[in-house]
């Protein structure tokens, strides 16, 4: 894979858009992207590697299992 330079096209999670869009690298930190800017909606974030966070209701059904499992 060749090393990825200023303004090349990733794909990326868009925080504004709620998906995965195609973004613009603005800059790098140790030859990976650090921030990108949305080719859709022109927001500026942190490069999340495609990592998509999870939904408020998944965060609670993985909060209420731990909870059971720490009563176990």
């Amino acid at each position: 894979m060749r090393e990825v330079r200023l303004g090349d096209i990733i794909d990326d999670y868009c925080v504004k858009c709620k998906r995965l869009t195609n973004h613009a690298i603005v800059s790098l930190m140790d030859d990976q992207p650090a921030k990108v800017r949305c080719c859709s909606c022109y927001k500026e974030h942190d490069y999340t590697f495609c990592v998509v966070p999870p939904t408020k209701r998944e965060l609670k059904l993985m909060q209420l299992a731990a909870e059971a499992e720490k009563a176990n």
